[in-house]
């Protein structure tokens, strides 16, 4: 198993909060000590402006790479709501992140998905080789 992809969709969200690069520099500088990742570059923050003609009025794109993957963020400030993706290679405590997002962004709802990936990923490619040495042993007699 690769490991867990967890995505948030949080919407009525607080409008200083979806807005804010320093608030969502600070969640990307931050998450990934909190939920025990490793950063691996600095958060990466770009607002935008969007079409008039659009339901996308503008928002802030956001993400940090981290050594087990990535989490990123996206806001829509006229629809007062924010995407967020977790993905790591490493399991991580799924409330206290969804706990700690919410305290900042203040949404009137959640919507919360976990799947976790990769099922048929190996992560221990030395413990694999035995078993199939193992194998091979047992088709061959």
């Amino acid at each position: 198993m690769l490991g867990p992809h967890l995505t948030l969709d949080l919407t009525g969200c607080d409008d200083n909060a979806i807005n804010s690069k320093e608030i969502i520099f600070k969640v990307l500088d931050e998450m990934p000590a909190l939920i025990g990742m490793h950063k691996i570059t600095a958060p990466q923050i770009i607002p935008y402006e969007g079409k008039a003609d659009s339901f996308d009025k503008g928002g802030i794109s956001a993400f940090v790479l981290i050594a087990e993957s990535h989490i990123t963020i996206h806001t829509w400030k006229e629809q007062k709501h924010v995407s967020i993706d977790i993905f790591s290679c490493k399991e991580f405590d799924v409330e206290k992140t969804v706990f700690y997002l919410s305290t900042l962004f203040k949404p009137k709802k959640i919507e919360k998905n976990l799947i976790m990936r990769g099922k048929h990923f190996v992560k221990d490619v030395g413990k694999v080789r035995v078993v199939v040495a193992k194998q091979r042993q047992t088709i061959s007699k």
